[in-house]
């Protein structure tokens, strides 16, 4: 009995020494040092709530099967903050820090890149709706409101990620601060307190920035003491300009692009691969640190899908499918450009490269016809009556649908202007459709007929769909 004993003493100890094994990362010159050696990080991006939970593990597998030895993961505010003060980091695919464990438990390191701002084609670039029910909100400044909503954000997400820093343990080695901010603003006060949040919150691990390896980029978008991100850092002009812009820290190309994204209407982005592999060989030729953007895109789900507009007459909505093009397929499978990667980046990686998992398996789905079971003249809400048209945020609503409708008084037909639509409208003229006005182009002129009988003011309704808030530049305040 008493040898039993002893023996499971010694396991207890031995675990637990082994999950609390913490490690120093830091930034030198020119490096990234792990423990004090150089460490190249190699890191292949997904994102947790794209990925369903339960593939979390094989999708985080077949990126080391491909040579990483890290994770970058992008975390979407908006998907965890379900309404202004309520957090879930449980439901769903929001338990990040079950994530990070699974990546540690699959010997990988995490590169965490929480926001506040992301982009990533997602709806709002991960910022909480609400917000723009503040008539003159600005976002990613020193707006006071703003702020006080992100100290909210930082304060609750650092309770889930503090314990899992890598010198506690954990395999976290450095935390983004903002995201391509030199492509947006330059309000340096505002990065330097998003540090300070960090900091008071217990994250003890460096920070980095990414930006484009642009000058006015750099200097916009990195603060000092931050390692710098090059989205991307494909050559060593790139390289010479993060040293003019910080020579005292390392930079890595934080999103290499193996893939693209795709609108709607466009054709599936299938990016030529002889670029990116000349690009990779380069980065690893001369152990600089990368990171794949993405190596699995997984799915929009629901609508949680972003859009880009370089123009107020313009709109791009971004597909559901955020296969990428990526490396490892949507469905999680390995592609040839998922075998190249793999081969170029075991030429030069010193340690061994596991074998390929097998893929999840699948189902076999029957046809699902469909049929016409009800309208949604029947279905609808009690309706809210307003002297002007409110957008849905106003109505504590981000997606969907939302009806508009008035009576004709006067003008019973003629030229009907919807100015600025967001984003697409479908028109009835009692309850009959006419015509539908997108927001891209600028088109937004129809011709309403005049009714064949005399009719005692018509009924115009104008359903608007909601395909996704502006995720980047300087339109994103997009009701």
């Amino acid at each position: 009995m008493k040898r039993l004993i002893g023996c499971c003493f010694l396991l207890v100890v031995f675990f637990s020494s082994l999950a609390q094994t913490k490690h120093s990362f830091s930034l030198s010159k020119n490096d990234f040092l792990l423990d004090g050696k150089p460490f190249q990080i190699i890191s292949g991006e997904m994102h947790p709530a794209r990925i369903p939970k339960e593939y979390w593990r094989h999708r985080i597998q077949m990126a080391k099967a491909m040579g990483c030895n890290t994770i970058a993961a992008y975390i979407f505010w908006n998907y965890h903050e379900i309404k202004p003060g309520v957090f879930d980091f449980k439901t769903e695919s929001r338990d990040i820090a079950e994530f990070i464990k699974i990546c540690q438990q699959e010997g990988m390191w995490v590169l965490f890149r929480p926001g506040p701002y992301v982009c990533a084609e997602w709806d709002f670039g991960g910022l909480p709706t609400y917000l723009l029910k503040i008539p003159d909100i600005k976002i990613r400044c020193m707006d006071t409101r703003y702020m006080k909503a992100v100290e909210g954000y930082i304060s609750r997400l650092a309770k889930e990620i503090k314990t899992l820093q890598c010198d506690n343990g954990g395999p976290i080695l450095m935390l983004q601060i903002e995201n391509e901010y030199g492509s947006f603003g330059n309000d340096k006060q505002y990065l330097e307190e998003l540090r300070k949040l960090w900091l008071k919150n217990g994250i003890s691990i460096p920070f980095f920035t990414a930006d484009g390896p642009t000058a006015f980029m750099l200097e916009a978008g990195n603060i000092d003491g931050a390692a710098i991100g090059l989205d991307s850092g494909s050559s060593e002009a790139d390289f010479e300009q993060a040293k003019k812009r910080n020579p005292i820290v390392p930079a890595f190309s934080s999103e290499t692009y193996p893939g693209w994204l795709t609108h709607w209407g466009e054709k599936f982005a299938k990016p030529d691969t002889n670029g990116l592999k000349k690009e990779v060989e380069f980065l690893l030729k001369n152990k600089k640190s990368l990171n794949f953007y993405v190596i699995h895109g997984g799915t929009n789900f629901g609508f949680t899908a972003g859009a880009n507009a370089f123009s107020p007459t313009q709109y791009q909505p971004d597909i559901t499918s955020y296969d990428y093009d990526a490396p490892v397929n949507e469905q999680g499978r390995p592609t040839a450009k998922y075998f190249m990667l793999r081969n170029l980046i075991g030429k030069y990686a010193d340690y061994r490269i596991p074998e390929v998992p097998e893929p999840v398996k699948t189902i076999e789905i029957p046809e699902i016809r469909m049929k016409q079971t009800n309208s949604i003249w029947k279905n609808l809400p009690i309706p809210v009556r307003s002297p002007q048209p409110l957008p849905m945020e106003m109505l504590d609503q981000n997606q969907g649908l939302i009806l508009y409708s008035t009576k004709l008084v006067g003008h019973k037909g003629g030229k009907l202007t919807i100015w600025e639509p967001h984003d697409y409208a479908l028109v009835f003229l009692n309850h009959k459709f006419i015509d539908t006005v997108f927001r891209d182009g600028g088109k937004w002129t129809i011709d309403l007929p005049k009714p064949d009988v005399i009719i005692n003011d018509p009924l115009l309704e104008i359903l608007v769909e909601g395909m996704g808030h502006i995720n980047f530049a300087q339109f994103m305040i997009d009701r």
